[in-house]
C-alpha cells in the first residue's frame, strides 16, 4: 500500500478512470466479438450491419481516450478487410 499522499490519491483516480472506462472498453470488446461471430457463421448481412456498430463503439472509445485513435483505425480497418476477405472469397 502507498505511504505517500499524491501516491494515495493517483491510487484513487486510477481506480476512477476504471471504472469509467470499463464500460465502454466492455462496449468495443462484445461490439468486436459479435462481429467476428457473425463472419465465422457466413452471416454477412449481420457482419456489415456490426461492422457499423463496431465501427462506432471503436471511435466512441478513442474519442473519450480509453484506446488510441490509431489503435480505433487499425481495429476497424481490420475488421473492414476480413469482411472484404469474405465477401470476395
Amino acid at each position: 500500500m502507498a505511504n505517500i499522499k499524491s501516491a494515495i490519491k493517483r491510487i484513487d483516480v486510477a481506480r476512477r478512470n476504471t471504472e469509467r472506462n470499463k464500460p465502454v472498453k466492455t462496449e468495443m470488446k462484445n461490439a468486436i466479438k459479435k462481429f467476428n461471430q457473425a463472419i465465422d457463421q457466413d452471416r454477412i448481412d449481420d457482419a456489415k450491419e456490426l461492422l457499423i456498430v463496431a465501427d462506432k463503439k471503436l471511435k466512441r472509445a478513442a474519442t473519450k481516450n480509453v484506446i488510441h485513435k490509431k489503435q480505433a483505425s487499425r481495429k476497424i480497418s481490420r475488421l473492414a478487410k476480413k469482411l472484404n476477405d469474405k465477401i470476395a472469397g
